[in-house]
């Protein structure tokens, strides 16, 4: 670029350096050094490299920006401070529990879109956006950024995002590394060895630049060559020093996490390298984008089920996915390649340009869903329910930014049969419900599956819609009305002395419970709550009051966290007793009937725990 000024570049990076130093100080806690280490790569980035409007942090056209190694928020906090989004002076209210710049970077600044800062995660979401500019967004010109710590690179899901931008040829994006060779605690395992970063980032199918971190003339030449390179992702490797500039901290150990306490004479040296270079002006980004659409997604075609039916609410999960593919241009889908088991396969078939095939990588999955759902994306992600444990991390962030990611686990419990324990999603549901903010819905028939994902798509945050393998009878007509935090009463009568509640495969075998317990005189009444958070406490409590104050829940899942503990902690201030049966031990493979028995919750077993706590 013929109007580039490298001493304005240089300068400006000592002045976010310098940033760091005083924010982190007047704070008392933060990472000076990991940010020294940063400066000129920003430096060159913000003032240089990408094209964004300042005062639209995310406008869609912008180049995006993630900053993975987010303990270094206060020099991304002064970046965007010298491009004049907000005033410098508030750079040293950093930490304050009264100010919005965080310890670590949340959406709850206007120029940051995910939080960042549990390492290795933000490579994923820069893939997710990087996939929609390339095949979903047509005529984007945006490219993506990331830049990570070579700590973080030691993260398995860091080499899943690879692997995926690597394999759909995602040449607008450009991964940093920042090697600056030192951890929380000690060396990272490669240190300065640039080379053997090189070579694996290269086998991983990355074009990659070596490159001096702390040189602006060689990081904007690095990011020019980057930017016209085609068909492949882009890496620069920047060698760095932690603390740079920051006299005997700099490449020194022990001084991870820990501000400048000296007399000043750091913040002073590098305040006299500041000789007045005028402020370099971002560069506009080329606007090609309309404004995001975030309109509600109407209500697609109902669902078309004679009562009695036998479906499996994962099959239910694919018919609705396609319907609300024609309702709505902002669905989209992504599985961990099992898609011809959760039957995300529906959609992929009826909309291959806006299904993204994730592989066997759950924790990328995740982190790409969360990249879609930043360009305005409804992304629905779907894997047996089990494997999301793997990503649990990713979904707690994603729950930190209150992303709009919907999340659908199929193959739950032990009702998956033969396959045994380790396909078995019994955690799911507490692990969901731990999410601030999330929607946890279990549809236990095809046409109130069908409604829950409809609900789903319009939940403002993450939401979880638990499917099952077994085909179970549809109970519901085709009109009925589902409503979040509204559950439905199944089976009732005037002479009922307990309520049981049940969902999915257990729903079936409480009204085969409520059948023999009615031969023998003892009426039950059936809810099916659907949703499990939040929960319908006002119908369970009523519900109880009107039946001995005496609920039993059954599920197929763990006790703890489950669909029992959330009911007992709705109706726990109403002098409600409930009884929970669960899979109380690990399971092992057999037959679905056999499974349901053998670990509690059949038939059988409900009878016997409505007796005990009724009769006793």
């Amino acid at each position: 670029m013929a109007s580039r000024n490298l001493a304005a570049l240089a300068e400006m990076a000592n002045k976010l350096r310098l940033h760091s130093v005083e924010m982190t100080t007047a704070a008392g806690s933060g990472h000076p050094t990991s940010c020294a280490s940063i400066a000129e790569i920003l430096s060159v980035l913000f003032f240089d490299s990408m094209k964004y409007t300042v005062q639209e942090p995310l406008n869609p056209n912008n180049d995006r920006f993630i900053l993975s190694k987010g303990h270094a928020a206060p020099i991304l906090y002064a970046a965007w401070a010298e491009a004049g989004l907000f005033p410098k002076e508030n750079l040293l209210n950093l930490r304050k529990i009264s100010s919005d710049l965080e310890g670590h970077p949340t959406p709850r600044l206007s120029f940051v879109e995910v939080g960042t800062g549990s390492l290795g995660q933000g490579l994923s979401v820069g893939a997710g956006q990087a996939y929609a500019g390339k095949y979903m967004e047509k005529d984007s010109k945006y490219r993506v950024y990331v830049l990570l710590g070579d700590g973080e690179s030691a993260e398995g899901s860091v080499w899943e995002a690879l692997a995926f931008c690597s394999h759909y040829k995602l040449d607008n994006i450009c991964a940093i590394f920042d090697v600056n060779r030192l951890g929380q605690s000690e060396a990272t395992m490669l240190g300065h060895d640039v080379d053997s970063y090189k070579a694996r980032l290269e086998a991983f199918g990355w074009h990659t630049i070596v490159v001096d971190g702390h040189n602006v003339g060689e990081l904007a030449a690095a990011f020019d060559s980057a930017a016209s390179i085609k068909g492949k992702p882009v890496a620069l490797v920047a060698k760095t020093f932690k603390g740079k500039g920051l006299a005997d901290k700099e490449n020194a150990d022990g001084a991870h996490g820990k501000p400048i306490q000296d007399d000043g004479s750091i913040a002073n040296a590098i305040r006299g390298l500041i000789k007045g270079e005028p402020t370099p002006a971002p560069r506009s980004p080329d606007s090609v984008l309309p404004a995001f659409d975030l309109s509600v997604v109407p209500a697609p075609e109902p669902p078309a089920y004679n009562i009695g039916d036998k479906v499996a609410t994962r099959a239910a999960y694919g018919k609705v996915l396609v319907k609300l593919g024609h309702a709505s241009n902002r669905i989209v889908a992504c599985d961990a390649e099992t898609k011809n088991s959760t039957m995300a396969i529906d959609f992929r078939k009826e909309f291959p340009d806006r299904f993204c095939e994730c592989f066997i990588a759950e924790q990328n999955l995740v982190g790409v869903g969360i990249g879609l759902s930043t360009r305005g994306k409804i992304p629905f992600l779907s894997t047996f329910a089990a494997f999301f444990s793997r990503a649990f991390d990713q979904i707690r962030m994603a729950g930190v930014s209150r992303n709009n990611v919907k999340y659908v686990g199929s193959h739950v419990g032990v009702s998956i049969g033969e396959d045994g324990p380790s396909q078995m999603g019994l955690e799911d549901l507490a692990m969901f419900r731990s999410i601030p903010g999330a929607l946890v819905l279990y549809p236990s028939d095809a046409v109130s599956a069908e409604r829950a994902v409809h609900l789903a798509a319009n939940w403002k945050g993450p939401a979880f819609v638990r499917t099952s393998r077994p085909a179970t009878p549809v109970i519901y007509a085709n009109d009925e009305v589902f409503e979040i935090g509204k559950a439905k009463v199944v089976r009732q009568s005037n002479s009922d002395r307990v309520t049981i509640v049940a969902a999915g495969v257990t729903l079936v075998e409480a009204t085969k419970a409520a059948d023999e317990l009615a031969g023998a005189g003892l009426h039950a009444r059936i809810i099916d709550p659907i949703s499990i958070k939040p929960i319908d406490a006002e119908l369970l409590i009523a519900s109880a009051k009107e039946t001995g104050n005496v609920i039993v829940t059954v599920e197929d899942h763990y006790p703890e966290g489950g669909l029992g503990d959330a009911v007992a902690a709705a109706v726990s201030t109403a002098g409600v007793t409930v009884h929970k049966l669960a899979v109380t031990d690990v399971p092992r493979s057999g037959k679905a009937d056999e499974l349901l028995d053998m670990f509690g919750i059949s038939a059988r077993h409900i009878v016997a725990k409505v007796k005990e706590a009724v009769l006793a």
